[in-house]
């Protein structure tokens, strides 16, 4: 019965072995005396600022389901992996961890060099807030000289929204904004990025009234409440100005207007391994 209800601790066993497998002389505890490896549970708990006792029956199997915040301390104590942490909220609370946004703040050589082998095809590298990290040179000749811009106002939202040269280049703006707000709502909310779109979202609703008009409260409240449910996906990837699903038309020179597809986007991990 004893084996039966330890193979049923999934949990239990789980912390154990990740627990096993840190050395505690790396994290400040003294080495000598361990019948076992690794940490002891009373240790963990220190790590992670819980009661030893709650940390032994979390082990055991006992007091009943565990918090996301104990989980989360735990998993910070254990130094986890983001997967890591994924799977132990799924065995702890049966659905992955609360989306959490890791902003990136640059490309690295490589990355770049993947843009610049794409010319003469525009492409630039955003995040899930759509702040512009990286581009080639046809994206600055085809779209937009984000290298003319502060770092802070390099953000495509706020470019379709503020900016009449994209007001200009497209024959439906209207349809084409309508299309960029869903899918930026989407992306924010994927990645867990509630908070870091707020001062982006206030600043569009003072600027334009178009964004203010497109029921800013539902993107705010989609944001949230699809955040909540979301596994973490931070990344930065090359994409094209527009999504290739949109299909706006262009001015053309005689005043006429033709359909217009922009390059379909190459999807590349922000950091390779």
């Amino acid at each position: 019965m004893t084996d039966l209800l330890a193979s049923d601790n999934v949990l239990g066993a789980y912390l154990r072995d990740r627990r096993m497998k840190l050395d505690p002389a790396a994290l400040g505890f003294p080495s000598e005396r361990r019948r076992t490896p690794g940490l002891r549970r009373e240790e963990v708990a220190q790590r992670a600022n819980i009661s030893p006792t709650w940390y032994t029956w979390l082990e055991q199997g006992r007091g009943g389901a565990p918090s996301a915040d104990v989980l989360d301390r735990v998993a910070h104590a254990l130094m986890l992996t983001d997967v890591e942490r994924e799977h132990l909220f799924l065995l702890g609370l049966g659905r992955p961890p609360e989306a959490r946004y890791l902003k990136d703040d640059g490309v690295t050589p490589r990355l770049q060099r993947v843009l610049d082998a794409l010319d003469p095809s525009p492409a630039l590298i955003r995040t899930a807030t759509w702040d512009v990290l990286a581009w080639n040179r046809a994206a600055a000749a085809m779209l937009m000289d984000y290298g003319s811009l502060p770092p802070e106002q390099r953000n495509i939202l706020r470019f379709i929204f503020l900016d009449p040269r994209a007001r200009a280049a497209q024959y439906d703006w209207e349809s084409v904004a309508r299309f960029a707000l869903g899918t930026f709502r989407v992306d924010a909310a994927r990645a867990g990025a509630a908070a870091e779109i707020e001062p982006l979202v206030d600043e569009l609703c003072r600027l334009s009234p178009e964004f203010k008009a497109s029921s800013t409260s539902a993107i705010r409240f989609s944001v949230r409440s699809r955040s909540n449910s979301q596994p973490s996906q931070s990344t930065a990837e090359p994409t094209s100005q527009w999504s290739s699903t949109i299909r706006p038309r262009r001015r053309m020179p005689n005043g006429s207007s033709r359909s217009w597809k922009s390059p379909s986007a190459v999807q590349v991990p922000a950091h390779p391994p």
